[in-house]
């Protein structure tokens, strides 16, 4: 049972060895995934720098709607969901804000909730 225990600890100490020394480079600035909500929808985008990998627009109540979303020259279609997620990567150097909006029966119900990149 003391061999038992001694590997066990063993194999836990390389792990957690492990883990810590394999890290991001020492020059790779965090990127993440950022919210903003509004008062009827949520825009969240995941990204790192300012290469954004996708954006999600949701509405807050769960009723569908038209979400759109937009960021320096990408605007996306407009889809008829209570949720979309839009897959974007790409860079856009002069891009700062991440945008959603939300119509229903033609009317803007929500626009420019943004999240900063």
């Amino acid at each position: 049972m003391n061999n038992r225990l001694r590997y066990l600890a063993a194999t836990l100490a390389t792990g957690v060895t492990l883990a810590l020394t394999t890290g991001a480079p020492a020059d790779a600035r965090p990127g993440g995934v950022d919210s903003q909500c509004g008062r009827y929808i949520c825009v969240m985008t995941a990204h790192h720098n300012r290469f954004v990998q996708d954006i999600t627009v949701q509405t807050k109540d769960g009723l569908p709607g038209t979400l759109r979303s937009y960021w320096g020259g990408f605007h996306s279609p407009k889809v008829v969901a209570a949720s979309h997620r839009w897959p974007v990567n790409y860079e856009q150097a002069n891009a700062k804000l991440v945008c959603g909006g939300l119509e229903r029966d033609g009317r803007t119900i929500e626009d420019g909730i943004c999240v900063t990149i």
